[in-house]
């Protein structure tokens, strides 16, 4: 029987609610399935550490979580602390350190959830984007200068490498090779107003396509293609895109397919030499935390494509189903799919619905 272990940061914030019913469901699909185990060790590594200590995580906390097999994280951020500290302080350094340069966001439309674009089904939304995780324009490269004077002054540089840009572009490629539906990478661009990282980036696009006979791509620019994604979203396929821009695109996907509250996104390490990292988008949300309105089920999604990093297919398969399966009897939702529920019952209906059809 297989072992897993799982380094649990539920952070700030709704993260620690979410987290509490995402590991729920693990412990559920892994009981019913068997075929593996589950150990956990949790840390409290988060904005209230760093008001105590100074510091996000320990000096060797990039050691201790260096050995686990996933890591679950919440959420991070809170009032007091600015957003560029808790950032740098445990998400980009665990995300860097363990090279997990793949930043992959489903944006696909839940049955039983309504998009807000008109007429759109889930077979119209049905997409994947893949960002660049670890450089380009998130790049810890750059300074102040004079500041608190007259001359104050910032630069902030883009990084883009031949390694990291070819690498994350054969992920998309390999993607769309073997589960897209279309066939198609889509890279997104703005070689006309960033003329020296963009054409680098356009470059590579055509480089590796040549690898992929059998797989078309396109380069569009990325607010023409922002534009799309409201009004022609069914004509994508893999989306792939450098930091910033994934990082914009992928929180507008989510707006179409239902809100950020249903949002899961991996930071993978393909190599598995370092332990992935799955985390919900939709951030700590403090004026909430602790209230039970929290909607769990981006966090769950997160469980699922958890198993499915580790091999363990036919479980995250079926943590998907029980999603989609309360999301379509509408019963029991949380209060922004337009329900009355709590977080809790949300994860424990879903937990039913694995006990039900997988007993």
């Amino acid at each position: 029987m297989k072992n897993y272990s799982i380094a649990l940061l539920p952070g700030d914030g709704i993260g620690v609610d979410v987290v509490r019913e995402g590991k729920k469901v693990l412990d559920t699909v892994s009981a019913l399935h068997g075929g593996f185990t589950l150990n956990y060790e949790e840390y409290d590594w988060s904005c209230e550490y760093y008001a105590k200590h100074g510091k996000m995580m320990p000096d060797d906390g990039l050691e201790r979580l260096r050995n686990f097999d996933s890591i679950y994280l919440g959420a991070v951020g809170y009032p007091g602390v600015p957003d560029h500290v808790s950032l740098w302080g445990l998400l980009l350094p665990i995300r860097r350190q363990f090279e997990q340069y793949i930043n992959l966001r489903p944006v696909k439309l839940l049955k039983g959830i309504q998009s807000p674009l008109a007429g759109k089904t889930p077979e119209d939304l049905d997409l994947i984007v893949i960002r660049e995780n670890v450089e380009g324009e998130y790049s810890n490269i750059g300074g102040r200068m004079y500041e608190g004077t007259d001359m104050d002054m910032a630069i902030q540089n883009s990084v883009f490498t031949k390694k990291g840009v070819e690498r994350v572009l054969r992920y998309a490629f390999d993607l769309s090779q073997a589960k897209g539906k279309k066939k198609h990478v889509t890279a997104a661009t703005k070689s006309n107003g960033i003329n020296h990282t963009m054409p680098f980036w356009d470059e590579y696009v055509h480089k590796i396509n040549k690898e992929y006979p059998d797989v078309t791509s396109s380069i569009v620019h990325i607010d023409a293609l922002a534009a799309f994604f409201v009004s022609k979203p069914e004509t994508f396929d893999v989306v792939v895109a450098s930091n910033l821009f994934g990082d914009i695109l992928t929180d507008l996907g989510a707006a179409i397919v239902g809100g950020l509250g249903i949002a899961p996104s991996a930071n993978i390490n393909p190599e598995k030499r370092y332990p992935s990292m799955f985390e919900p988008v939709h951030g700590s949300a403090p004026d909430i935390a602790g209230k039970g309105i929290a909607n769990p089920i981006a966090a769950i999604w997160c469980t699922s494509m958890m198993l499915e990093q580790l091999g363990e297919q036919d479980s995250a398969e079926a943590i998907m189903t029980a999603i989609e399966d309360v999301l379509q009897e509408k019963e029991i939702l949380t209060p922004d799919l337009g329900g009355k529920s709590t977080t809790e019952e949300v994860g424990d209906y879903i937990c039913k619905k694995l006990k039900n059809s997988l007993n």
